[in-house]
Formats: C-alpha cells, sequence, structure tokens
C-alpha cells in the first residue's frame, strides 16, 4: 500500500499561523497520508545561530523544532509564515537559507510543496508573502501547488484565502479562522497528500 508523509513547517507568533497548519495538516490527513507538524525556533539577534548556545532544539511546548531530515524524510511541504512586510518572517527565512546541502544533492526535487501566511491586514501583502515563500521552493525543484478555483471556498471568502495558498486575516473581528480560511487551508493540505500519494505510486 502506498503511503505519503507531508512535512507542515511554520513559524508562528501569535498562533494565527499555527492554526492554519493544524487545518492543513487535518487536510493531508482527510486525504490519507501522515501530517508531520514541526516549527521554527526564533532568530536570536547579533548570533550566527537561531538556537541560543546550551538550548536543546525543542521547544517548551507545541511541535518539536525541524531538522533538515524532516524534509529530506517526507515525501511533500506545506510552508507556513505570518507576513513581515510582504515577506516571510526571519526565522522561516534563516532555516531554508541553512538548506544549502540538500539543494547541492537534489534532495527535494519533485516533491510537492504549498505555502501559507497570515496578516494584521486584508492588503497586508499576504500574497506576495505566498511568493516569496515560494522562491526557494523552486530553487529546490519543487513542484508548486495553490489553490485551484474549484475550491468554492475561494469566491466565497470574505477574509483570507488566494490561488497562491491557504491564508488568514487576523484582525480583532476575526480572532480565529473563518469558516472559509479553514477550509481552504484543509484543501490545500488534501491536494498536497493527493499529489504526493500520486507520485509515490508512480515511483
Amino acid at each position: 500500500m502506498t503511503s505519503a508523509t507531508i512535512l507542515v513547517l511554520y513559524y508562528s507568533r501569535g498562533g494565527r499561523t499555527a492554526a492554519l497548519a493544524r487545518q492543513a495538516a487535518r487536510g493531508v490527513e482527510s486525504a490519507g497520508a501522515i501530517a508531520r507538524i514541526r516549527t521554527v525556533p526564533p532568530v536570536v539577534p547579533m548570533t550566527a545561530s537561531s538556537v541560543p548556545p546550551g538550548e536543546a532544539p525543542v521547544p517548551a511546548e507545541g511541535p518539536p523544532y525541524a531538522e533538515l531530515a524532516d524534509l529530506v524524510e517526507t515525501d511533500g511541504l506545506l510552508l507556513g509564515s505570518p507576513t513581515r512586510f510582504g515577506n516571510m518572517a526571519a526565522p522561516l527565512k534563516h532555516f531554508l537559507d541553512g538548506t544549502s546541502e540538500l539543494w547541492l544533492a537534489g534532495k527535494l526535487v519533485d516533491k510537492p510543496a504549498g505555502v501559507f501566511t497570515a496578516s494584521s491586514s486584508a492588503h497586508g501583502g499576504q500574497e506576495s508573502t505566498l511568493l516569496s515563500m515560494t522562491v526557494p521552493l523552486l530553487h529546490h525543484g519543487m513542484l508548486l501547488v495553490g489553490v485551484p478555483y474549484t475550491e468554492t471556498a475561494l469566491f466565497e471568502t470574505r477574509t483570507g484565502g488566494s490561488p497562491y495558498g491557504a491564508t488568514h486575516l487576523a484582525t480583532s473581528w476575526n480572532t480565529a479562522l473563518s469558516k472559509d480560511e479553514t477550509q481552504i487551508a484543509k484543501a490545500l493540505g488534501a491536494r498536497i497528500a493527493r499529489i504526493a500519494l500520486q507520485l509515490a505510486a508512480g515511483r
């Protein structure tokens, strides 16, 4: 029987991107794949490493911190970050900047990947953030997967959601994922899982 594991890798400060990650993981599992949820540590100013010396790479709570092995061992990727001036957050960029050895060895080539983000304003750079996250994935030779307009929630959403990936509008009047944001995140996770399973079966 064909199986696939999808890495759901994200950085979150206020919990909204983490909420998208959980829904995307549910979508992965609804399609019959395994979701491996991981996060990255905050960047520490004035050091070369994002983890302070002597600190174990295990957060006090929540998912474990990602390692390069997580990218290699899984069959697809869902990558999430809050929007920072229309770009991904520094901790996630720091982690991706450390994946050169995987790029040199072609370890991520032909794996499906999708992206998700949250911002505190409706026009706060969600789509440019999603696009910024796809650039290193293209360099790795990954297969970019978005949300097609056959997903009806894209037409109905009044908050987050994009054909480029799942999004959440984190405002005082939208304090939790809306029904449409939840559905779009699940749909993206399920689509990545289905493609990963199809690719695995073809091999």
